[in-house]
């Protein structure tokens, strides 16, 4: 089907001005979001940067202080019972009962959404399959291992299939090789037409995410595809190599026209400011003719550039 370019895009989220006070401590401030339908959008950051509590001002589960959010094409004040059934949302720490089997928790959920009888049955086997949890059905959530309580809260979280799915750091206790394998979960919901919003501090998730913004004490520093945020990026990336790397990186972090530098195994990985016309000689001259060349921008990049002093709004 081709595509009509004139079609306005649906959101599944939209929010402006969005901010949380809690006294004189600003959680959230001002924040502008726009997530298409169908999309995996990401919050970046470390903790304590307000990824949680957006989450939970855009589920409801938090009042906001100011602004408005429409989920769904509804406004959230006043409609958030009813949008309860068509939202998923996965918290940061395990949530379900321990002391219940993986069976019993699924059966808990199913009956809060409503589930009851052959429906329920076939919507549990089908789900103990895709999440290959059919083995420990029987066995008490508090005993599995850290991928399989996460299999078990995203089956706990689909369960009713939301339109829209809430994952509030999903992956911060599990092994690179379950994580790998969750978000081939989550492309594979996001497929099926269910809209993601995930928080993560990790730098590799993020580049998994359609779009994605970076936050920091409570405001976003930047917005957009992974891609266009390198692009955009307002720094060149060099790279150097040589001896005496420790000694190099303190020469060259007190120049000011060098946003950051850290060492990646053998080389500096620096990032001089982009006005700089030829980065390249510069570092070079302030690294006594060791070897430089340039390097591609990574996501990380782009999180050193856009936050703590080096932020220019």
């Amino acid at each position: 089907m081709i595509s009509n370019e004139s079609e306005q895009v649906e959101y599944a989220i939209e929010a402006k001005g969005l901010s949380k006070h809690f006294g004189n401590n600003i959680a959230v401030n001002k924040l502008d979001l726009k997530i298409p339908k169908g999309s995996i959008y990401g919050f970046l950051g470390p903790n304590g940067c307000g990824k949680s509590t957006s989450i939970r001002l855009l589920t409801g589960l938090l009042e906001a202080s100011e602004g408005d959010v429409t989920i769904l094409g509804n406004p959230l004040l006043g409609h958030e019972e009813a949008l309860k059934k068509r939202i998923g949302y996965m918290t940061q720490k395990f949530s379900l009962y321990d002391d219940l089997t993986v069976q019993e928790n699924l059966n808990f959920v199913g009956a809060i959404y409503g589930f009851v009888g052959k429906r329920k049955k076939a919507r549990l086997e089908e789900l103990l399959a895709l999440y290959d949890l059919e083995k420990q059905a029987k066995q008490f959530a508090g005993s599995m291992s850290g991928g399989q309580k996460q299999r078990l809260a995203l089956a706990c979280a689909t369960l009713h299939s939301p339109e829209l799915l809430f994952l509030d750091e999903p992956t911060s206790a599990v092994d690179p090789e379950n994580r790998r394998e969750f978000w081939e979960r989550l492309f594979d919901l996001c497929a099926a037409g269910t809209t993601i919003l995930v928080s993560t501090h990790y730098m590799d998730e993020a580049e998994r995410c359609h779009a994605l913004a970076i936050m920091e004490e409570g405001n976003k520093r930047a917005d957009g595809s992974p891609q266009a945020l390198m692009d955009a990026m307002p720094a060149t990336v060099v790279e150097v190599s040589g001896n005496k790397l420790r000694q190099l990186k303190q020469t060259l972090t007190q120049h000011p026209e060098i946003l950051s530098a850290a060492q990646i195994g053998a080389h500096l990985r620096v990032l001089v400011k982009k006005k700089v016309q030829d980065p390249l000689s510069l570092i070079s001259t302030l690294s006594d003719g060791r070897e430089t060349v340039l390097a591609r921008p990574s996501l990380e990049d782009v999180f050193v550039t856009c936050t703590g002093d080096r932020y220019v709004d």
